[in-house]
């Protein structure tokens, strides 16, 4: 807590800034001030300034376009415009934007402190507001059951797990391995009406074609060397639950026709045995796998998929949910705490900044594992940097091209890909991205609508 409130003053004209500055710290203000407008967004993401006193009218970067960057950094900072220059259409730009005031050139000393004290107020409601909510989200994430994030692709998913979980329609979820799809199916049979009832699940991919078969329809005593007795299958014990079957995209062909029956009659046949089961259950299956690749090539029956992916349901990878690592790391570090004599562990910021820059390829399941090692190697009860794995704190640097380049790649091809690298390297500010590639501001704009880069 700051003992005086942080003003960021940005103007062009040094004579104001240095008559400005001489009121506010007369009035009681601790004040930073910048001549141009994009060291005003530099140090604003660096000092975290209480409230941003900004000309409109700037060389270069525009007051509206810093009122713009400092929106998409802190959305609930107060921000003040001021100019010689007022305007009607200046001023519904402005607030559309999120100014929380707009002054005009020349002012009255006591008009402008009013209005930065107003201004003040506001943005702390504001931030006491945003403060609340974030930690009822946080209390409702934490509800038990309820896979954690509040990330909008996993918002997203949420919504579309609790609205369609009471049906009895099947679910494919697909998502990189670890992402948490056995997570959210049981998450999905906890909603539905079927959750007084068993859950099961299965990997298709740890069994062999024969045993596979075995595990999911059962089979009859006799029916195969070491079958020294009748076996019920999983379809079976599921009845009027949940059967969860993952990587369902690692399932041989000749089970694939069975699994298909299934879906289709609601009835599975034994190993070895002449009569059907009749069976009650919701299938839920997952894969890592694009299917549709796979069934172009011959390796996935396309009339099973159409069976399976009745309800489609996307998991994103950790990597494109940076707002989740910290509630992530704090629910696998309470559970690392249980039973634990030295007591829960937390992590220092250094740690959390490290774990938000990591890549994440083995999605939460890696996260998990680095907060349980971690917790094995703190003695004390703050993890730093050092206790976690190397792989995480010298991250390589992301490729200028993602995908896989082809030999001769097109002219077009490159300056999309250098742009895309531009705009990323200076946060999407489409001023200093013109000025590094070398071209005008509405050049800039065309490319970028060709290019489709506006995300």
């Amino acid at each position: 807590m700051r003992d005086k409130p942080l003003i960021l003053l940005i103007d062009d004209e040094q004579s104001l800034v240095e008559s400005l500055t001489v009121l506010l710290r007369g009035e009681g203000y601790e004040v930073i001030s910048e001549l141009t407008g994009a060291a005003g967004v530099k140090a604003f993401k660096e000092h975290g300034p209480d409230l941003v006193l900004s000309d409109v009218r700037m060389p270069k970067m525009s007051g509206i376009e810093v009122l713009d960057e400092i929106r998409r950094t802190n959305p609930n900072a107060p921000v003040v415009l001021m100019t010689a220059q007022a305007s009607l259409q200046s001023a519904i730009q402005a607030v559309n934007l999120g100014a929380t005031h707009y002054v005009q050139k020349p002012f009255e000393n006591d008009e402008l402190l009013a209005v930065l004290g107003r201004s003040l107020d506001w943005g702390r409601l504001k931030q006491e507001n945003a403060g609340l909510k974030r930690e009822l989200k946080k209390q409702q994430t934490l509800k038990a059951g309820r896979p954690i994030g509040v990330s909008p692709m996993f918002e997203s998913a949420i919504k579309l797990v609790e609205s369609v979980a009471d049906s009895d329609s099947t679910i494919l979820i697909g998502g990189e391995s670890g992402t948490g799809k056995e997570v959210f199916a049981r998450y999905i049979h906890d909603l539905s009406s079927r959750s007084n009832r068993r859950f099961l699940s299965l990997n298709c991919g740890a069994l062999p074609e024969g045993l596979l078969e075995s595990e999911l329809f059962g089979h009859v005593k006799g029916s195969f060397t070491g079958a020294v007795r009748d076996k019920e299958g999983l379809f079976v014990a599921a009845s009027t639950g949940t059967f969860f079957l993952d990587e369902v995209g690692e399932m041989a062909p000749s089970t694939q026709v069975k699994l298909l029956r299934v879906l289709q009659q609601r009835e599975v046949i034994p190993v070895g045995a002449t009569e059907a089961i009749p069976v009650d259950v919701r299938l839920i299956a997952a894969t890592n796998r694009e299917l549709e690749r796979d069934i172009e090539e011959g390796r996935f029956r396309r009339d099973l998929y159409y069976r399976l992916n009745v309800i489609s349901l996307d998991l994103p990878p950790l990597k494109n949910r940076e707002e989740d690592i910290e509630l992530l790391a704090e629910h696998f570090l309470a559970a690392q705490a249980e039973g634990d004599p030295r007591g829960a562990k937390k992590l220092s910021a250094k740690a959390l900044a490290v774990l938000k820059e990591y890549h994440w390829p083995g999605n939460v399941r890696e996260l998990e594992n680095v907060i349980e090692r971690a917790v094995v190697l703190t003695a004390g009860a703050t993890i730093k940097p050092e206790a976690l794995p190397s792989r995480l704190r010298e991250t390589p640097p992301e490729p200028l091209v993602q995908d896989r380049p082809a030999a001769n790649p097109a002219l077009d091809i490159i300056e999309r890909a250098y742009i895309e690298h531009v705009l990323r390297a200076e946060a999407g500010n489409k001023t200093r991205a013109a000025e590094v590639l070398g071209i005008d501001p509405s050049t800039l704009y065309r490319k970028i609508k060709r290019y489709d880069l506006e995300a």
